[in-house]
């Protein structure tokens, strides 16, 4: 019993030097194999560079197939991500758009009130009709406006046409010959317009002042009207129709006084558009 214990005993003992020798064994190995390939290295052995190129593709194709499941879960969820923005952005433009249409239709909804209430009040409608013009002289004065037109009567030009630099109000026709015509502006100490001031609608003239501005005169509601509002003409007195725009208004402190800033710079007219408003007949 004794010597079958011993024999046991030995046999533990005898596998654990067996088994630090081979620790030792692939330590010295592995040195061995550290020092072989720093030496080559320096030496440049050809089979041990083929050994490292091959270690590095082997490495690099790992990396590559490694990465393949990490690449596709981050292009889907940005895939994800991007469909959800682009669903947003759309229900936005939708929602614009319907906003848009709805101010199509109270715009319709306003112009088909303004039809009903003209023939309420039987009031006609009008009919415009244009000729394009050249401005060929620029008569400049201390208290005279006016610029000569290329067009005359023989172009159907007529007194007291008015004539417009693109949508903007600058005058009137005040002289007639075959060939050419006469525009007195705005800015004439002779020209009186009777004007709309919005937004809260105040009527009142609108007079020359010799100068690159007008003043509004001849109202009692002064204070009311606002910087920066809009003058258009009130079609008062049948001269002009409703709604045309001529400037916005500011205020000169100084002397208190309401001015209107034209819209149009009437120092660099070149073409102009002169216009005739008339009742439609049936």
């Amino acid at each position: 019993m004794q010597a079958s214990r011993d024999d046991f005993v030995i046999a533990i003992r005898s596998a654990f030097l067996k088994k630090e020798n081979k620790q030792k064994f692939s330590l010295l190995a592995l040195i061995f194999l550290t020092f072989i390939i720093l030496v080559s290295e320096k030496f440049n052995f050809k089979p041990i560079d083929y050994l490292k190129i091959s270690l590095r593709e082997v490495a690099y194709r790992s990396t590559f197939i490694v990465s393949v499941p990490e690449n596709f879960v981050k292009k889907s969820y940005v895939t994800i991500v991007n469909h959800f923005n682009v669903y947003d952005e759309n229900k936005l433009l939708k929602e614009k758009l319907d906003f848009e249409l709805s101010k199509n239709y109270n715009f319709e909804y306003i112009l088909e009130e303004n039809k009903r209430l003209k023939s309420t009040i039987e009031e006609t409608n009008i009919l415009t009709s244009e000729i394009i013009g050249k401005v060929l002289v620029d008569k400049k004065s201390p208290f005279l406006r006016s610029v000569i037109i290329n067009r005359g009567s023989k172009d159907r030009v007529e007194l007291g046409m008015a004539v417009m630099d693109k949508s903007y109000l600058i005058g009137k026709v005040v002289e007639v010959s075959f060939t050419t015509s006469r525009v007195l502006l705005l800015s004439d100490l002779n020209s009186k317009v009777p004007v709309d001031i919005m937004p809260n609608n105040i009527q009142s003239i609108l007079s020359g002042t010799g100068d690159n501005e007008g003043v509004i005169q001849y109202t009692r509601q002064q204070d009311l009207i606002e910087e920066n509002a809009i003058a258009f003409t009130s079609g008062a007195g049948g001269l002009f129709k409703s709604g045309i725009p001529i400037g916005k208004i500011f205020k000169d402190s100084s002397n208190n006084k309401t001015l209107v800033s034209f819209f149009s710079d009437f120092s660099q007219l070149r073409y102009v558009k002169i216009i005739s408003f008339k009742e439609e007949t049936e």
